[in-house]
């Protein structure tokens, strides 16, 4: 394909949602598509893939199924590909490790020929010329390459989120002391042989990195890393897992977030974050039994654990750091000296720095955030004639899903029919039981904002 021959669709970033599009258009006849990563391989949040973990969802939540069911790029066909079939079924497996879910990803995007890696895109442009977004992106050997195409999607995923007391010590001398989760396993071995470790945040990745230390200590509880756990949350609480309570995650519920105010859909996400921020009930309870085994004959197992608890402010101390924090209901301070601390404390959506070439054209709203339509279209200014999708970072407008793996393939399919103007995949507007909203409220199913665009069809 000419540099000049605009492509059908550009895909800037390859994790799950961005892979699970290239994996569904791939069954799209006539449907140029290019997929881009900076990476040189899929990878999936390698600092967190240790021993035992899993995904928080079932293995049907792939990058296909949920909407394609047929599709060779299914978890059941890359275990038939691997020759893992029958071991999975005998494992009565339902939530699968993650790290076959990074390996499941992988062999789907060195198997597709529209995902090119080693391809960091510096420049998303509008190209009134060529009546097209111009995307430039470079390899690691200096080649500059520039794409046209007349649709873009971003899924760039998401960044590390650091509490801001800890900013000035992630890198210099207190790199791999002070950290994000998201570089743990990196650190494991280091943190393990320290005397003391803090672990901040009460989500899953707070919970496995909480688990993963206390299973470093010696079964007499002496040696390892006292580990201690700081909560902003209440309690550490156990996320959302009832069959009527997942209907959060279905197209009934973003139909119905979509039509709040902003101000009340803000409040929502606040309120909801045992839909998405808490810990699988399996890993709470690992835990627990950990620290019963370290009670067995009158001791007392070595960590502690404090909800509610808010960090202040940290000082440096020689080899280790000293604490200031806040107990939010008892509204009262204290202070503690620990070797490393480990901030798990999530992920945000950030603009990327490649729009800023068409930071103009995009409808921003008051938080400079994309004001995303219901096809998952950013609104541009008229005069762009293409269209900019984007995946996860639309949970203002479409609430708690947007991170979710359940959602991914069906956003992609949604996403996909935006991109055809046709329905190539069919996908459901109504899976819930639950009526969100007073009956007969309901607005129109969102497929109404299709908008004629031929482009392919599935094979």
């Amino acid at each position: 394909m000419s540099a000049q021959t605009p492509y059908d669709l550009v895909g800037v970033g390859i994790g799950p949602f961005n892979l699970s599009l290239a994996a569904l258009a791939d069954g799209v006849a006539d449907l140029n598509a290019l997929f881009l990563d900076a990476k040189p391989a899929f990878s999936w949040h390698p600092g967190l893939l240790m021993e035992g973990t899993t995904l928080q969802v079932p293995f049907l939540a792939d990058l296909v199924t949920m909407a394609d069911p047929t599709s060779p790029w299914s978890y059941l066909n890359y275990l038939r590909s691997h020759g893992r079939m029958f071991p999975f079924f005998f494992s009565e497996r339902f939530l699968i490790p993650r790290r076959e879910y990074d390996h499941y990803c992988r062999w789907v995007a060195e198997s597709l020929p529209s995902c090119r890696f080693d391809a960091r895109v510096t420049a998303v442009e509008w190209d009134e010329g060529a009546d097209a977004f111009a995307v430039t992106h470079h390899s690691a050997d200096g080649t500059t390459t520039r794409v046209l195409a007349r649709q873009v999607v971003l899924g760039v995923g998401t960044t590390p989120v650091v509490p801001e007391p800890l900013r000035p010590l992630l890198t210099g001398e207190h790199h791999g002391r002070v950290l994000h989760s998201a570089d743990y396993r990196t650190h494991r071995e280091a943190l393990a042989a320290a005397d003391d470790v803090t672990v901040i945040g009460a989500g899953q990745s707070g919970a496995e990195v909480v688990l993963d230390l206390i299973r470093r200590q010696d079964g007499q509880g002496l040696g390892g890393p006292f580990t201690r756990w700081l909560a902003r949350t209440p309690a550490f609480a156990p996320m959302e897992y009832s069959k009527i309570g997942l209907e959060h995650f279905t197209p009934d519920y973003i139909r119905y977030f979509r039509g709040l105010s902003e101000e009340r859909r803000e409040q929502l996400v606040r309120e909801q974050w045992q839909l998405y921020k808490g810990v699988s009930a399996d890993t709470l309870g690992a835990i627990h039994d950990e620290l019963y085994e370290r009670t067995i004959g009158g001791g007392r197992p070595r960590a502690d654990l404090h909800p509610g608890v808010e960090l202040r402010a940290v000082e440096t101390d020689g080899d280790g750091y000293v604490l200031t924090c806040r107990h939010s209901p008892q509204d009262s301070e204290f202070t503690f000296r620990t070797s490393a601390i480990v901030a798990a404390t999530g992920y945000a959506a950030v603009r990327p720095a490649f729009l800023d070439a068409m930071a103009d054209l995009v409808d921003w709203d008051d938080r400079q955030r994309y004001r995303v339509d219901g096809d998952y279209r950013v609104a541009l200014d008229p005069r762009v004639g293409g269209t900019l999708y984007v995946q996860n970072a639309e949970m203002h407008t479409h609430g708690v899903g947007a991170p979710d793996l359940t959602l991914g393939a069906w956003r992609a399919a949604k996403i996909l029919n935006a991109v055809c103007g046709s329905a190539v995949l069919p996908v459901p507007e109504q899976a819930a039981w639950t009526t969100f909203g007073a009956p007969g409220t309901a607005p129109a199913p969102a497929a109404a904002e299709l908008r004629p665009n031929p482009i392919g069809t599935l094979r």
